[in-house]
């Protein structure tokens, strides 16, 4: 069977399963199972068959499964759910409300702020967007704000969530493409952190030019012990927990696991010392860590046995040579792969984006000269921004399902575009600077 037989053949399988309503996990599971045995059973009957590609299979994935680098993900996604079930979150949220005072259009500051921080933790953006969509764009529309600054920000808040550490979703995708954990996660430091200027002056700018987008409120004033005591006990503690676990890895202090378990270990005894620690509250988080752990490892396993298959079908090495036989520049080859990743996000969840890609995207990366750690930073920006293209990003719809009655698909697209612009700005910086990604990084070495 010729490359691109073998590669139409394992695809094809995917997305026949997943047209029947099969979970994206389980279709790849499925569909490796049937390519195992057609590839890797040899000769003999149907069950011989089948017993031999399977097992070989299995012998190739568990490691990766099983390796210890993927610990970061449920004590990342534990510190998150403590962060919110313990009430910590919304002490934070509060806290940083009041600082703020008149500011204009701080509500929204207060969402992206907010917002980053628990995507960032639970590694999930549709459920970021669901709570704060429910949470705030109320809030907001009650105080007069217009609806793109209530709805804008909590579709920004998504990108930074990629980029900053500590990101889940990033050592997911540093595991899937073998690359160096730590290094990814400092990586997206300078460009989250550029992220998230954009927005501020996005923000400030649409308050500036419209003041009626965002009217100014009268707040409970706070002396200056007040305001103090809000940023030592109610803020500084949580922040640092998140910088703390990123110096660790920066400095070589500890591995990313081990930074994982001590920031995980941080945020239970700050909920303890605040008095929010309840055994509910620990149930609650430990089954939603669970949840999203099991779906991030059944992804892991669908990926690494599909990557074993492209490679034992040659479907991957003739792929490569396919695409690269064309007289491209590689920023060209580039942008023709970010193109797909925006509209595979239409389409799928970015655990299942990745699973789908990065076996093909990775090697043929790297094959173009690329560093594969700017490269991580830039498919993670696409993975966010293509959540929220116009006309089909899943977030998209996910904001319309919390949105106030009246609220149109038009409203959402119109207050999506200006923060979808800033990340495509950010894209187009790392492009011609990649520097901004791998400058941190390059202390380390």
């Amino acid at each position: 069977m010729e490359w691109y037989e073998a590669l139409v053949f394992l695809l094809g399988m995917i997305l026949f399963f997943m047209a029947l309503g099969i979970p994206v996990a389980l279709a790849f599971l499925a569909a490796n199972m049937i390519g195992a045995a057609y590839f890797m059973g040899g000769r003999g009957d149907i069950a011989s068959q089948m017993a031999r590609g399977i097992g070989q299979l299995a012998n190739n994935a568990i490691p990766t499964v099983t390796s210890f680098n993927l610990m970061p993900v449920p004590m990342f996604l534990l510190m998150g759910e403590i962060f919110f079930f313990t009430g910590l979150a919304n002490r934070m949220f509060g806290a940083v409300d009041r600082l703020m005072g008149k500011l204009p259009a701080r509500l929204s500051f207060v969402t992206v702020a907010g917002g980053t921080a628990f995507a960032t933790l639970s590694g999930s953006s549709m459920g970021s967007t669901a709570l704060l969509g429910s949470l705030m764009v109320p809030e907001m529309q009650k105080r007069g704000y217009k609806k793109h600054m209530a709805i804008g920000p909590i579709l920004g808040t998504g990108g930074l969530a990629m980029l900053i550490p500590p990101s889940a979703l990033a050592v997911l995708l540093a595991t899937l493409a073998e690359l160096d954990i730590g290094d990814l996660l400092i990586a997206g430091i300078m460009p989250g952190l550029m992220l998230a200027i954009f927005y501020a002056i996005l923000i400030l700018g649409m308050a500036l030019y419209d003041p009626s987008a965002a009217p100014v409120y009268e707040v409970e004033s706070s002396n200056w012990t007040e305001k103090l005591r809000l940023l030592f006990v109610d803020i500084l503690p949580m922040v640092s927990i998140v910088i703390g676990v990123i110096l660790v890895i920066m400095f070589g202090i500890a591995t990313p696991s081990e930074s994982a378990a001590f920031g995980c270990l941080g945020v239970v005894v700050l909920a303890a010392l605040y008095r929010s620690l309840t055994w509910e509250g620990i149930v609650k988080s430990v089954a939603g860590a669970l949840k999203v752990t099991t779906m991030a490892l059944l992804i892991i396993f669908g990926s690494a046995t599909f990557s074993a298959l492209l490679a034992f079908s040659g479907a991957s090495s003739g792929l490569i040579r396919w695409a690269t036989g064309f007289d491209l520049e590689p920023t060209t080859m580039l942008l023709i792969m970010f193109a797909i990743l925006l509209v595979l996000g239409m389409f799928m969840d970015q655990l299942s984006m990745m699973l789908l890609t990065v076996p093909i995207f990775f090697p043929l990366a790297q094959t173009l000269g690329f560093d594969l750690i700017w490269f991580g930073v830039i498919v993670l920006l696409a993975l966010e921004i293509s959540f929220t293209t116009p006309p089909f990003g899943l977030l998209l719809f996910v904001m319309k399902g919390v949105s106030a009655p009246g609220t149109s698909m038009r409203d959402i697209y119109v207050s999506a575009i200006p923060f979808i612009g800033c990340s495509m700005l950010l894209v187009a910086l790392l492009i011609v600077f990649p520097g901004i990604a791998l400058w941190l990084p390059g202390l380390g070495q």
